[in-house]
């Protein structure tokens, strides 16, 4: 026998995927473990005929082979039928559910869980897939199980799969008027009586710009269809959150029926409810308790929902700080030259007591500027009528203000002081983002972003993704920050790789960078090495190094039996900018969004906050997101691969690494800054250029000891990449011949990499294949080890003389005695370049001929009576030759040719 079980009080999403999965398991039974909804029962008092459903009382156990479940995960929720998993006949155990803040508990061989707004959707899916034709009755169920838990497709829940999915029903013949009856039955007159007495105690709050509302209903018996009063009390109210608590008293006990609507984003009902024996959905949630305190109960529950209401976005979170300032007889000139350097659209103007008195924008330097006054100063250009905010003004109120002003930028003064900017741009990237974010969790817009694709994770989806020792790692940190009044931030590639891990996979990362932005509330350049002594204090075995004027700090652990060899970087919030091309940056403390701002790709600059009020915030300025979803790599700005060439080498290794296409205005960067000679004309200019040689170095060894390393250098190959190593560089059919020829011999040599440095070889296979005259110089400003560059300085000379030498030896101990006087990566890198013939001599000298050994060593000659000495060299020399050209084979034949060659 092959059943299927719903849960408890079985609702008609429930119903729908059982009658559905029954379609996919022909011949199996539907039990109702627990009762059903009001509106559940109403549909079945007329329709329980059609759908194979059979009571639980009917089953006798030991039949059973196989269970499916739907619409739950848990045990509990299944009541005494989840007796039916412990027997030892149960063959095969099936799942399918929707609610992934749920955790598995059932013994499941088979689960389907999705994040979608109906697990109906899920059956349909799958009914769709096997083409498998419905009937009207079993199309309409399961339309009304689709409608009932995405409120007809206006939940945030709801996704474009439930909207697609509905359309398949349609198709098949599902009634839409019986689906409005069920969906919107109406209330009956008890529930309309409870209604008034629910409008007349209704008790409301206010809360960070979000209504809620409570009310307690006192009744004699249970009373079915208060989820549907809740629902109604929601849209007459217009509140933003409702907790309705039904205390019935009856034969001297009490029972809790507590129900949540909710309409906040970014907040879940079920996580609190979940807590006290409760669940459901984040819009939906209800809790059943016997015997308990239901003021006590409901202060709980509001606590809680209090606590969870997200903080509206601030003028603290949107504003850009330090504020770059200027005096008011600052020239226009100057002035204009610091708004180039820093990519600013304004700048506010102070005077000596850094007294904001007025702001001046792009607009007026360009005026000033077009009527030939550059020598002028700012102050009479500037605007002196000034609307400024606080960093606690809410985003609504700054939105507000820049509408009746025409307001671009806005002040942030704090005490008087000026602490930040908020811009025009701030504002709308801001809105952008949270109408995105709700269009994911909808399933609508045409961004393409699915949530079953890559998702945006909450803090719980965050912490589930992350192994346990990283996330308590991270809170820590995020504590220490808090503490100083600091915001933290993960940036960079972990939140990158976190974006695109597998939910079900807990990353344990080992590169770590991390931001502190604070600088408003007094971080300096050396929070970072606070922060890090502060860890270091917490984690005693880790070793802290600090780097450059700007006092980066890292914090490294060595083979820890937890944490493994983790690297942490952590910084204060900087800009940055390039006195010239490949040099390195000047940098200066910032806020987050210019510290992100001066990455390099949009995948790059996202940054995950730590810190309250919204810890977990994805900081997504650039389209990051939008990107890995496309997976393309998409470059920030115009001049990236003009300051700095080993950005194309970056793009190169993460667009291979992760399966990624650079982004085609991205590539059309890369040829221009390539194809203008801006990179060999800075070598020529600048004595250092750390673009074009320790940082260039650094991007190839991670390129080239890669196991993708082929594949990139190819694609560095087709964009004209290897021009930045030096102008005549290309990757031709010769240059990938050699390098072939390169692996067989790694491959031959050294398969276990214990020899040599697999990359550097490859390196200067690379660097070989250049002139001559060109290799010494290349290899020093790649700042090869020294022995790489003499071995590719003395290359020339030495491949000219075995060319020249090696075809005339006719014997193996002339081949010998020409090729042991060099190393053996010489040797190679000889062969890559020579005819086949001359490759097959040094072949065979590397493989065969290196390895032979005299018949007779020391010991033989001391024991043949011949004195130690200088002689002793000789003569093993002369007998090695004679046994590499086969006139001795053996120790004795070994002794006639000594007693012959060297008699005493």
């Amino acid at each position: 026998m092959d059943l299927i079980l719903c849960h408890t009080t079985a609702d008609f999403d429930a119903l729908g995927a059982a009658v559905g999965l029954r379609l996919l398991l022909p011949g199996s039974k539907i039990v109702l473990p627990g009762g059903s909804h009001p509106g559940v029962r109403e549909f079945l008092a007329l329709h329980r005929d059609e759908y194979p459903l059979i009571e639980r009382r009917s089953v006798n156990p030991r039949d059973i082979r196989t269970l499916a479940v739907v619409d739950t995960q848990q045990r509990d929720r299944l009541g005494k039928v989840a007796e039916w998993f412990d027997l030892p006949n149960i063959k095969e155990v099936i799942v399918y559910d929707h609610h992934l803040e749920q955790k598995l508990d059932i013994p499941a061989t088979k689960s389907y869980i999705s994040g979608v707004g109906a697990v109906t959707t899920l059956i349909v899916e799958q009914l769709k897939q096997q083409q498998i034709s419905l009937t009207p009755s079993e199309a309409t169920v399961m339309a009304l199980g689709i409608h009932a838990d995405t409120g007809s497709l206006t939940y945030d829940l709801a996704t474009s799969r439930d909207a697609l999915a509905l359309a398949w029903l349609m198709e098949q013949g599902a009634s839409l008027s019986v689906v409005a009856e069920y969906v919107e039955p109406g209330l009956s007159p008890q529930l309309q009586q409870l209604l008034t007495l629910a409008l007349d105690n209704l008790q409301t709050q206010e809360i960070r710009g979000y209504k809620i509302a409570w009310v307690t209903l006192r009744t004699n018996n249970f009373v079915p269809g208060l989820s549907t009063l809740a629902s109604e009390l929601l849209e007459l109210t217009e509140i933003d959150a409702l907790i309705l608590v039904n205390d019935i008293k009856q034969d001297g006990n009490n029972r809790l029926s507590i129900i949540g609507r909710s309409r906040i984003k970014n907040s879940s009902l079920n996580d609190i409810f979940k807590i006290l024996g409760g669940g459901g959905h984040a819009q939906a949630a209800s809790l059943s308790l016997r015997n308990a305190d239901a003021e006590a109960i409901l202060n709980e529950v509001l606590e809680e929902l209090r606590a969870i209401i997200p903080h509206p976005p601030t003028a603290r979170d949107l504003m850009s700080s330090p504020v770059r300032t200027i005096l008011p007889d600052t020239t226009i000139e100057e002035a204009h030259r610091t708004l180039l350097r820093y990519g600013h659209s304004g700048l506010s103007v102070v005077d000596g007591k850094k007294h904001l008195v007025g702001i001046i924008s792009r607009r007026d330097l360009d005026i000033a500027l077009h009527h030939r006054f550059p020598h002028a100063p700012v102050k009479g250009y500037m605007t002196k009528n000034l609307k400024t905010i606080t960093p606690d003004t809410t985003l609504p109120q700054i939105e507000s203000l820049m509408v009746t002003y025409d307001i671009g930028r806005l002040p942030v003064l704090e005490n008087e002081r000026l602490v930040g900017i908020v811009t025009r741009t701030d504002v709308l990237r801001e809105l952008h983002q949270e109408r995105e974010a709700s269009e994911r969790r909808n399933g609508e817009g045409d961004s393409g972003l699915a949530e079953d694709r890559v998702n945006l994770p909450t803090l719980g989806e965050l912490r589930s993704r992350l192994a346990p020792p990283l996330w308590e790692f991270l809170t820590k940190a995020s504590l220490q920050a808090k503490q100083r009044g600091w915001h933290l931030y993960l940036v960079g590639g972990a939140v990158r790789d976190l974006l695109l891990a597998n939910p079900n996979e807990p990353l344990l990362i080992q590169d770590i960078d991390m931001v502190v932005d604070g600088f408003h509330n007094a971080a300096d350049v050396g929070a970072g090495v606070e922060l890090a002594k502060a860890l270091q204090e917490i984690y005693p075995n880790t070793r802290l190094e600090v780097h450059g004027s700007f006092q980066t700090a890292a914090l490294l652990w060595r083979k820890d039996p937890v944490l493994g060899s983790m690297w942490v970087d952590i910084a204060t919030a900087r800009t940055e900018f390039y006195p010239y091309p490949a040099a390195n940056p000047e940098v200066e403390a910032s806020s987050i969004r210019q510290d992100l701002y001066r990455r390099d790709f949009t995948i790059n600059a996202l940054a995950l906050r730590l810190t309250p009020p919204r810890p977990g915030k994805l900081m997504d300025f650039f389209g990051g997101l939008l990107d890995l979803h496309a997976k393309q790599i998409r470059v920030l700005h115009v001049n990236s691969f003009i300051e700095d060439p080993t950005r194309i080498y970056r793009a190169v290794r993460f667009a291979v690494r992760l399966g990624f296409t650079i982004e085609c205005q991205t590539e059309e960067y890369i040829r221009y800054a390539i194809e203008s000679g801006v990179y060999d004309r800075t070598t020529k200019e600048n004595h250092k250029a750390p673009a074009l040689q320790t940082r260039l170095k650094a991007e190839l060894k991670h390129i080239l000891q890669a196991s993708y390393w082929k594949v990139a250098l190819q694609l560095l190959g087709e964009l004209g990449a290897l021009q930045c190593i030096h102008p005549t560089l290309k990757l031709d059919d010769e240059l990938l011949r050699q390098l072939r020829l390169l692996e067989r011999c790694l491959h031959r040599f050294d398969p276990e990499q214990q020899r040599f440095v697999h990359w550097q070889m490859r390196i200067e296979a690379i660097i070989a294949f250049l002139k001559p005259e060109y290799r010494y110089l290349v290899a020093k400003n790649l700042q090869l080890q020294d022995e790489s560059i003499r071995r590719l300085q003395n290359l020339a000379s030495t491949q000219e003389i075995v060319l020249k030498s090696l075809p005339e030896c006719q014997q193996a101990s002339q081949i010998v005695k020409l090729l042991r006087h060099y190393d053996l990566p010489v040797l190679i890198l000889i062969a890559l370049r020579s005819p086949r013939k001359i490759r097959q001599h040094i072949w065979n000298y590397a493989t065969v001929l290196a390895n032979i050994q005299p018949i007779l060593n020391g010991n033989d000659l001391k024991k043949l009576g011949y004195k130690p000495g200088p002689k002793y060299k000789q003569i093993l020399d002369d007998v090695l030759s004679a046994t590499l050209d086969g006139e001795i084979t053996n120790k004795t034949e070994a002794k006639e040719f000594l007693a012959k060659r060297y008699p005493f």
